[in-house]
């Protein structure tokens, strides 16, 4: 059975509204939750974005049973990777043992406010490899020393380590990041279907360890209400991670998708035909991915689609 997630989507939505819509989801009988980690919204019309790990603290705080991860983090630019072991590590022990630490190679739109320029591509990979391995270092406890290509850590060490080893996952979109995820993470992260994702991933160590894939849905009584507000505030999805790596803001996110029409975004299921729900989630099912995190689409709307995912979608996803 895969495992369907809730999704707190930092760029649609204030600090309490996010941790009141956990403990929501988590009543509601979600197997697990997930975190997006931005400085910017998407488009100006999300009008949202908090520190997600002040939100993730509060939130392991205020739920006692719902799994908590970052989908996802990047450890390269804005923060520092040994910084971020530092906060997986308090995490884990607020949130006694539900943590795991989802890693990617970032977006321009979230890093460069930092004033460091934005890497290419091939570079991404090679820092977001080199933190993975210094985050390593440090939850295996002990002192680090380390003088590599993009990072240096002098003498950190982790005071505060959990029991419970904080899981690592790495997002991929392509061969050289599945070569990294099966090598080093404990579990892989994907937002498309591929099957050759997977593949790839237990190609190179990753056989039995869990995938994980998030689908966006806009659920609504008023069919037309929800494909308006996917298309006001979802439409940014549609370009591509080749394209939405690179974009700098929300304005240059509206401007490269000016000319997306409402009905472009048919691959969102949109109103409340559970059966389309089911058949959004059904590809990454058959992909042979294991957990599915949903993001709803409307900061304001989250109510409503928890109330309903309990009473009508959940039932019928956990019969795929």
């Amino acid at each position: 059975m895969v495992q369907i997630g809730y999704t707190m989507m930092t760029e649609q939505a204030g600090p309490r509204a996010l941790v009141q819509d956990v403990v929501a989801a988590e009543r509601a009988g979600f197997d697990f939750s997930v975190t997006s980690d931005h400085y910017f919204p998407w488009l100006a019309s999300q009008g949202h974005a908090p520190y997600a790990w002040s939100v993730l603290g509060a939130a392991a705080q205020a739920t006692s049973t719902i799994p908590l991860m970052t989908y996802v983090t990047c450890p390269t630019t804005r923060y520092h990777p040994a910084v971020i072991a530092q906060k997986a590590a308090t995490l884990q022990l607020l949130a006694e043992g539900r943590f795991r630490l989802g890693l990617g190679s970032g977006e321009s739109l979230n890093e460069h406010v930092v004033g460091g320029g934005w890497p290419a591509p091939h570079v991404r990979l090679e820092m977001l490899e080199e933190a993975v391995h210094i985050i390593r270092a440090l939850f295996d406890g002990g002192y680090v020393n380390h003088h590599g290509a993009h990072f240096d850590v002098e003498n950190a060490k982790l005071w505060d380590l959990p029991e419970q080893r904080v899981p690592l996952g790495i997002a991929v979109s392509g061969g050289r990041s599945c070569a990294l995820a099966g090598r080093l993470a404990d579990l892989v992260i994907a937002t498309e279907p591929k099957g050759e994702l997977l593949s790839e991933f237990d190609r190179h160590g990753g056989a039995g360890k869990p995938r994980v894939g998030q689908v966006p849905v806009c659920y609504d009584p008023d069919r037309d209400a929800a494909i308006d507000r996917a298309h006001d505030q979802f439409r940014w999805s549609l370009g591509g991670w080749k394209v939405n790596s690179e974009l700098p803001g929300p304005a240059a996110f509206d401007q490269a998708t000016q000319f997306v029409r409402k009905e472009d975004i048919a691959a969102i299921p949109c109103g409340a035909d559970v059966d389309a729900f089911v058949e959004a989630v059904r590809p990454y099912a058959e992909a042979g991915f294991t957990e599915v995190a949903l993001v709803q689409i409307g900061g304001a709307q989250q109510a409503p689609f928890i109330d309903w995912a309990r009473s009508t979608l959940l039932p019928a996803l956990r019969e795929l």
